[in-house]
């Protein structure tokens, strides 16, 4: 790794296999035009591929060295270094139509994937590697296993593809899970939206808190007035049962009810 020592503080683990980083950058496809982000360049595996097909290219990197690095690498019209940690950037400021992409720090991705959401509407597309686990439950259908609350809420504003698997050996030094690639498009303003973000943010935390309770029991005093026929929802359904504009329309209608507010 050219005397840069992987640093776990920072979940770091650096892409070296030549055939996964042109995959990722033919599901990419950056055109000249593109603005393009980064999350967590490294050590240029990707930023490299990437600054031969753009004129340039933003990156946020919080390691100070890796930093410095492509400082030296890179001169400033062609790479924009943001140096900071990725949960505090306000990517809005970065411009609109943007399009991000990075091998994600896996300690972090969870909460990352939740601060991106809030500047869904000025970006086009979003693709990460991500722990093979996590891009799991991003994509699961209700019903299954993996599907929760990241599936719920990500999918209420993200159409999302899961592209290919990578494996540990990809990476320096190896993680010890397996990886997956994932496209990640924001839905329009069509989308079904909740009358309060809030409420249905609180509704599908409170549901999956105790996801092996029937939602009328998980979900206590809120369904006590609730008309379950209405709502087209079983009584007797889990969490991990109902859809994404179920979740909606219950989280809704408890606004509409007083129950919680908007």
């Amino acid at each position: 790794m050219a005397g840069h020592q992987a640093r776990k503080r920072f979940g770091q683990h650096f892409l070296v296999d030549d055939a996964v980083v042109e995959s990722i950058v033919r599901a990419i496809a950056p055109r000249p035009d593109d603005a393009m982000v980064e999350i967590g360049p490294g050590l240029s595996a990707l930023t490299r591929p990437l600054l031969q097909a753009l004129p340039r290219l933003t990156v946020v990197e919080i390691d100070r060295d890796l930093a410095a690095r492509l400082q030296r690498e890179y001169p400033p019209d062609r790479l924009h270094i943001v140096l900071g940690d990725a949960l505090a950037v306000d990517f809005s400021a970065l411009g609109a139509g943007l399009r991000i992409v990075g091998n994600l720090p896996y300690n972090i991705s969870s909460p990352l994937l939740f601060h991106l959401t809030q500047f869904a509407d000025v970006v086009l597309d979003q693709h990460f590697m991500l722990q093979k686990e996590v891009v799991d439950r991003m994509v699961a259908a209700p019903g299954s296993g993996d599907y929760g609350r990241l599936s719920v809420m990500l999918q209420s504003r993200y159409a999302m593809y899961k592209l290919f698997d990578v494996p540990p050996e990809a990476f320096d030094p190896p993680p010890r899970v397996q990886s997956s690639v994932v496209r990640m498009k924001p839905l329009g303003p069509e989308r079904p939206q909740p009358s309060s973000q809030a409420a249905f943010e609180t509704v599908v935390a409170k549901a999956f808190a105790q996801r092996r309770k029937m939602l009328r029991r998980a979900l206590g005093d809120w369904t006590q007035s609730l008309d379950w026929d209405a709502l087209g929802i079983p009584a007797t359904a889990r969490a991990e049962e109902l859809s994404v504009a179920q979740f909606i329309a219950l989280a809704d209608r408890l606004c509409a009810d007083g129950v919680l507010r908007g």
